[in-house]
Parts: structure tokens; sequence; C-alpha cells
């Protein structure tokens, strides 16, 4: 076996660390510290440990290493027309593959095309007890069972260092449009989930301030039928493309409003609800996306309001920026916590990874 002096190093330090009991903060480009609860530890440093192992094309599937940079890997996979459907939100520059699939966020198409443990075929993770572990493989029949390489997606470094994922790509479509619709939110709710119900290419939405923008992607047939059908103010491609991509990246006009007014006390906040459900009442501002079933809010409520509100509604709200006021998570029914913590338990039994990031004590 050839030497791997970066994925060594990490193995000497979470050695070292098991022994003295000291806790690891796993970190990659650090673009989503922001989220979960605060990191607390000794930094474990994961970009050293990059590049893409192998990419096949024709069989729409790449691995990459864990601090492989995000752009680097989109790069590589726009060259041979194709990409990561469910659209990762970069935040800013430097993220990495391995924050990618520990955090677990997918942008404007995630309701479309599904989220990003979907697109999980395998991993090979370091877990707690210093051993390297792999799990699924680089096909969808190797998938099946208890597949821990999806556990991974969404768990905040908590289980143990993703060393290398694969990931199934796909082409990227061949059309976009983009049509705008004014509408207040109750009708733009309504519609958004009546077109869910037919036969359109409907690929991503967002709602904010009396407008509804609709992406419609797939065969040029399919999305020049879908805009006659559905009318609506078409916007150029020029002004879409980076519109949508604002949204992916929070860099959008709402989301700037929602980080200068998160200095002046507020909160913002994600909120995942059935598409069905009816307006939320909470002071403050909201953009809704995933055709109803993801709601941002910037507000100043209090969070035990703003939780209440998304249980009421049939779902759940997380913290993504604001001053501490309880978990950052919506805390889990007794049975899921005790999960969880199982699971914890099984891949880092001394808690040496992420140490409370997710779940307090976990």
């Amino acid at each position: 076996m050839n030497p791997d002096p970066a994925l060594d190093r990490l193995i000497d330090q979470v050695r070292a660390a098991l022994a003295d009991g000291r806790p690891l903060a796993i970190q990659g480009g650090r673009t989503k510290s922001f989220y979960g609860e605060p990191l607390v530890g000794e930094p474990l440093e994961l970009r050293p440990l990059a590049g893409i192992s192998s990419y096949e094309p024709t069989e729409l599937v790449v691995t990459a290493r864990a601090g492989t940079p995000l752009d680097e890997l989109e790069a590589a996979l726009a060259e041979k027309g194709q990409c990561l459907p469910f659209e990762p939100p970069r935040f800013a520059s430097g993220g990495t593959v391995g924050g990618m699939v520990a955090a677990g966020l997918s942008g404007p198409s995630r309701a479309a095309v599904g989220a990003v443990r979907d697109y999980v075929l395998g991993a090979t993770m370091l877990n707690g007890r210093a051993q390297v572990l792999s799990f699924g493989g680089q096909v969808m029949k190797n998938v099946a069972g208890y597949d821990v390489s999806r556990l991974l997606a969404g768990s905040l470094g908590t289980l143990g260092v993703i060393l290398e994922v694969s990931l199934k790509v796909l082409p990227m479509a061949p059309a976009t449009a983009t049509l705008r619709f004014e509408m207040d939110e109750g009708t733009a709710l309504q519609r958004l989930n009546e077109w869910a119900a037919q036969p359109l290419p409907l690929n991503a939405s967002a709602w904010w301030d009396g407008a509804l923008l609709l992406r419609l992607r797939g065969a040029q047939a399919a999305v020049a039928a879908a805009s006659r059908q559905l009318g609506g103010d078409p916007i150029p491609a020029m002004q879409a493309g980076p519109f949508w991509e604002g949204l992916r990246d929070q860099r959008d006009e709402f989301f700037v409003k929602a980080r200068a007014a998160v200095q002046t006390g507020a909160g913002l906040w994600r909120l995942s609800v059935p598409p069905t459900a009816a307006p939320l009442r909470l002071p403050g501002e909201q953009l809704i996306e995933w055709g109803g079933g993801q709601r941002w809010w910037c507000t100043p409520a209090p969070a035990a309001a703003v939780r209440e509100a998304a249980r009421q509604a049939g779902g759940h709200a997380t913290r993504f920026h604001g001053p501490p006021d309880g978990p950052v998570f919506t805390p889990l029914p007794p049975v899921l916590e005790r999960l969880h913590r199982s699971l914890k338990a099984a891949f880092d039994p001394q808690g040496l990874f992420n140490r409370g990031r997710l779940l307090s004590g976990l």
C-alpha cells in the first residue's frame, strides 16, 4: 500500500486524542462553522486530505477525498457536462466535499431532485477508535440495508471523520427557464401545490415580498411547453442565473437583509414544514422555497414562538444565525434521541469528534 501522509497524520492525531481523552473539532474550509452548536476541541484539519480519487463520467459517479475543494469538484464535473443536482450551498469560497456531506444541506432544487444523502453511494470514515472503515460502494446496487454512508450526511462530524465519499452525479439539464409571477403568499402556496401535482419540469421555486419565481429544467420541448402553459414573465438567463446562485449561497437580497437584522438581535430561522402548510404567523420577513416546504424567517420572535409555529404547521425549526436562545436544532423525541446516542456510542464511544455539535452531550 502506498504511504498516505495526510491520512497517517489524522490517524495519529485521533490516537493521541483517544489516549488523552481530548475532544477534536473536525475542520475543512470552515464555511459552515456557524451551522450547529459551537465547535469544541483541538482542530483536526482535513484540507490536506484532498483530491478527486476517481471519476467515471459514463457511470455517473465520482469519488473525492474529504478535503477536496467543492469548487474543484464542481469544475471537474462541469467539464463533462455534469453536476451535483442537489446544488449544495457554498456560503463562501473554500468549502470542502467532506463538509458538504457532513452538513447535509441542499440548495433550491432539493424538493425536485432529492437531498445530499440521496446521492451518497459510499464513504470511508475514521471512527473514534482510530479505525478506517468503508461502507457502500460506487454503484446504487451496493447501497442496501443499514447504510452507514448515508447516515454520515447531516451528522455534522459527530459519528466520525469522513475521509472519502463516492457520489452519484447527473448530466446538466438541456434547458432551463425562470418565470416570475406577482402574487401573495397564500396564492403562491396554492399554485405551487397545484403545479406539483402536474407533470411539469419544476426544479426550484422562491417566494418573497409578493413575487414568486419558478425555475423549470429538463428537455427543451418540456420546458418550452410548461412555460407556455404556466405563463408569467420570463426572466432572462443572465438575470435568473445569478439569482438562483445567490439564493443557493445565501447572497441574495433577503439573506443580506437578514444578516443585517441579526446584528440587531433578530434570528434567521429555517422552518421545515409540509408544502401544504398554511401561511405562518410570525413577525418579520419570510422567504419560501422548495414548493412551500422550506420557509426562511428573519424574525425578532423568541425561539419558543418560532418552534411552536413550526410544530403547529407539522414541522420543525432550526436557528441558522442569531443570538443563543436555546438549542440550535429542535429537540428530538425520546426514541429518536436514544437512537442518535446509540449510533454515537457505536462509532465514537469516547465522544472525541465534534462534541455537542448536534445534540447536547452527543
